[in-house]
């Protein structure tokens, strides 16, 4: 089971979170109309963001809100057909299990792990859900791994979609492709990054899932994907990979708050962190990044038979306990050749495109305004992020839904009528 995170040396401020009642009321004579698409079988490909998850776990609440079920509710005004999850019962609502925030203790949130009504019929085996759905979303999927059959035994989320039979034997790619769809939404990409990132910029040998996908395997596997989604003409929307080192598991433990927290602790002996990096031993700045996860507790500590981990060079952090300012580079430098590669991609084939990349920066900086609440990328108290650090909010969820929407309406002079946001709620408080 997943741990609590460590929020130790770090000040959230919590300020309270008013959310307006009110709705946008659509415009007089607005009539909804599908314009040129068909939505009668739409179906949605992709990953964690797609399925739901949220909060560190897959679970029901969270799956119920996932930005695909909302575009689907408004498809239903303009022809859309049934839309179908692998939702959990309620007796197994929490599903994997997840984190939700307990309390405040002195301002610091303190997180723990929900771990009753579970979804699990063996150690690392969810239940099984083989009944026809729409939403395709499975949590850890990736580019370079939706044509590996294997997958399907490594991945319990994509296992549970899986009649036994298939398991080992059937690829992501043809699952999500034999579905007589007339419409899709396509969101993958963003782990062929996010993995590496997440492991410090280091490529895990063992673990496929920390490797940073080339460019030219990405071109070729994006394509051929997208031409297996269109081969009969079928209309869609894509969208791009957002920056993923500006969402709040990269920016909540910085190295001023690090260095300030050390400082205290040792009463002014210690005002560094030392890293390092492929260049050599440094000391960190603000141009590097630390993880949500990041293990407070093991600084100063002894490693490797020398004391003050961290704390003076002769003994700095790990290099992937970092991402230093050269990875942070190169991560940027990938994120930018995968979405040409997907604009490139909508653009041979007419499909919408909905630039979640430009939309989460402006939440991440400055912040958005919807009817009267803010929205940005502030851990917690931000609305648009869940407690992992990555993934959505209720209300981040109906913000990327009317991104879609709004993508959608555009390509096909459509008339879709957009998701009230205000309806769903950010991380809910104790």
């Amino acid at each position: 089971m997943k741990r609590a995170f460590n929020y130790t040396w770090f000040y959230v401020g919590l300020a309270s979170l008013t959310l307006a009642a009110s709705c946008k009321p659509e415009i007089d004579g607005f009539v909804p109309t599908a314009g040129q698409a068909n939505f009668s079988k739409y179906i949605s490909v992709g990953n964690s963001l797609t399925a739901g998850f949220a909060d560190g776990g897959l679970y029901l609440a969270g799956q119920q809100v996932a930005y695909p079920n909302l575009i689907a509710e408004q498809l239903q005004q303009v022809g859309g057909g049934e839309f179908r999850s692998p939702l959990f019962s309620e007796a197994q609502r929490n599903g994997s299990g997840y984190l939700e925030l307990a309390a405040l203790v002195n301002g610091q949130p303190q997180t723990r792990n929900v771990t009753e009504n579970l979804g699990y019929r063996a150690q690392g085996r969810l239940v099984k859900y083989t009944e026809e759905i729409e939403n395709l979303g499975v949590p850890g999927m990736r580019i370079d791994l939706a044509s590996v059959p294997q997958f399907s035994s490594l991945n319990m989320y994509f296992e549970r979609l899986l009649p036994d039979n298939e398991v080992n034997r059937r690829t992501y790619k043809d699952f999500a492709t034999t579905k007589n769809h007339t419409f899709f939404s396509f969101w993958l990409g963003n782990n062929d990054v996010l993995g590496y990132a997440m492991n410090g910029a280091y490529q895990n040998p063992l673990d496929p899932t920390t490797t940073l996908t080339s460019v030219a395997v990405f071109n070729g596997l994006y394509n051929e994907f997208i031409d297996l989604l269109t081969a009969n003409q079928q209309k869609g929307v894509v969208a791009t990979i957002p920056t993923v080192t500006s969402i709040p598991f990269f920016t909540t433990v910085t190295t001023a708050r690090l260095v300030a927290g050390v400082s205290a602790s040792t009463n002014g002996a210690y005002s560094n962190i030392y890293i390092r990096t492929a260049a050599g031993v440094r000391t960190a700045t603000s141009d590097d990044l630390f993880t949500l996860r990041f293990p407070t507790d093991t600084l100063g500590k002894t490693s490797g038979g020398i004391p003050g981990y961290g704390l003076i060079p002769q003994n700095p952090l790990s290099d992937q306990l970092v991402i230093d300012r050269d990875e942070v580079v190169e991560i940027a430098q990938r994120v930018t050749a995968f979405n040409d590669i997907i604009k490139a991609a909508a653009s041979r084939k007419g499909l919408a495109v909905a630039d979640a990349q430009a939309y989460l920066n402006r939440v991440s900086n400055p912040g958005i305004m919807y009817n009267g609440v803010n929205v940005n990328a502030s851990f917690i108290t931000g609305n648009a992020f869940s407690l992992d650090g990555i993934h959505l909010t209720p209300m981040g969820n109906a913000l990327i839904a009317n991104l879609f929407i709004d993508a959608i309406n555009a390509q096909y002079g459509s008339k879709i009528p957009k998701v009230d946001a205000t309806r769903y709620p950010g991380v809910k408080f104790p």
